[in-house]
């Protein structure tokens, strides 16, 4: 089974001078932009070249700032079979925080309470039992 680092999530309330950070002060290209509107959410990545892996900056419109310690995100790995690294990880004693009942994505945490994003190669799998049926047991 493989795994593949894909990006870490940092929330921002100032977008231009981040971007201004990223690309002009440390070189990173903008690899990909999602503004959504019904989320009211943008989503900007960075990264050395296009394929490495990525600074997911997101960025709430609402007023809302951050304070130093709680704009990180999550670590995201894309995974080869969603439904087998989360039955090894229950396997190990972690909690599927977001289960992946869409048989795509899930969230567990590690022992120092970071987010982990769990994303499926290439898509998604087939919804299987039990994963459908589960709810979430947590907040990531």
């Amino acid at each position: 089974m493989s795994i593949r680092y894909l990006h870490a999530m940092i929330r921002t309330d100032k977008p231009e001078e981040s971007h201004q950070f990223y690309t002009e002060g440390l070189g990173l290209i903008q690899t990909r932009r999602m503004d959504s509107e019904k989320g009211q959410f943008s989503l900007i990545y960075y990264a050395t070249e296009k394929g490495a892996p990525e600074v997911e900056l997101t960025h709430n419109w609402s007023d809302r700032s951050y304070i130093s310690g709680d704009q990180f995100g999550h670590l995201a790995f894309e995974v080869d079979d969603i439904y087998q690294i989360c039955e090894k990880m229950q396997s190990i004693g972690v909690t599927i925080l977001r289960p992946p009942r869409d048989g795509h994505m899930a969230f567990i945490k590690d022992p120092n309470n970071i987010s982990i994003e769990l994303l499926q190669k290439n898509g998604s799998l087939e919804i299987i039992e039990p994963w459908a049926l589960m709810k979430n047991t947590g907040s990531w």
